[in-house]
């Protein structure tokens, strides 16, 4: 079984107008809602797949209530944590005309500790040997920042593998605890190794300096457009397929989603790099945040080029 979790997910709604101006009633022209997340942007990818996964974390209020319904609606099953406060709702109002935009975020629910300690017995109730666990996101207030540091130890200790994509302090707790892979961006590399990653052989230095941590392997993205995978002994940097992309959000999650789909199913680190670009981009050439069909990644694969380091 593979789950994912997400601490800390929202309601995203997207309001188009054809002007923003101040201090007027701007009026919808189209509103767009999202399922808020990264790992339940990952749940979808797999679920596209083929895999069977669980979608984990808090909800709370009626947000929560439309997250949930949501989810199974498009067939993702869900174990959620019910929290006293409600689940962020994030709202962006996009001017039509010049594609500019106001967002704003919301804080999130402030989760308790007997809260947070009823995630922990759930999970250590439901992982089993060769389970997949992916922890991806950031945190909400209240939930303490080596959470992600107990889970990897919890899941690893009963022989399934842990994946975690964060950032800043719980990602580095996080690696300390030694996760089976991790996904980061420069800029999060970056924080968590205080290295200078403007070059390739900075790059190195810092996915040296995590591995060292105990992180078996590392699906770095690069910038301009390429992306690293690293298992310590070996590096490939890959590149993507050209496409014609429509929205890159989410792609760096459904990149990772396919790699964990591969694994899952005995596929050697590599293939599985070539199957997360594939994703990646097939996901970016889409419009909105949505994810791509199997047969959508699979027309992209033979474009896919990496090289070994």
């Amino acid at each position: 079984m593979i789950y994912t979790l997400t601490l800390n997910p929202a309601l995203d709604k997207e309001y188009h107008v054809a002007e923003l101006l101040p201090n007027a009633v701007l009026r919808a022209s189209s509103v767009k809602i999202d399922y808020g997340g990264k790992g339940f942007n990952i749940a979808r990818m797999l679920s596209a797949l083929g895999s069977e996964c669980v979608a984990m974390g808090f909800v709370g209020g009626h947000t929560g209530q439309v997250l949930r319904a949501g989810l199974e609606g498009i067939g993702i099953r869900t174990d959620f944590v019910q929290v006293s406060e409600e689940t962020r709702t994030n709202i962006s109002i996009v001017n039509d005309r010049d594609r500019t935009y106001f967002k704003v975020n919301e804080a999130g629910p402030l989760v308790s500790e007997q809260e947070v300690k009823e995630l922990l017995r759930k999970i250590e109730g439901l992982v089993q040997p060769d389970d997949w666990w992916v922890l991806a996101g950031s945190l909400p207030r209240g939930v303490p920042a080596d959470i992600y540091e107990k889970i990897i130890h919890l899941i690893q200790r009963k022989g399934a593998w842990a994946v975690l994509d964060s950032s800043g302090e719980p990602f580095r707790l996080g690696c300390a605890a030694g996760p089976y892979l991790i996904k980061p961006n420069l800029e999060e590399i970056a924080q968590i190794t205080d290295l200078n990653v403007g070059d390739f052989s900075g790059i190195s230095r810092a996915v040296n300096s995590v591995h060292k941590l105990g992180v078996k392997n590392i699906l770095l993205s690069a910038g301009g457009g390429k992306s690293l995978c690293s298992k310590g002994d070996q590096i490939w940097v890959g590149q993507p397929p050209k496409i014609d992309e429509k929205n890159p959000t989410g792609a760096g999650d459904a990149m990772l989603a396919a790699v964990v789909d591969r694994l899952s199913r005995d596929a050697p680190l590599q293939d599985a790099f070539v199957w997360g670009l594939a994703a990646g981009s097939a996901a970016a050439a889409l419009p909105g945040t949505g994810m791509p069909s199997c047969a959508q990644v699979e027309a992209l694969i033979e474009q896919v080029v990496i090289s070994k380091e």
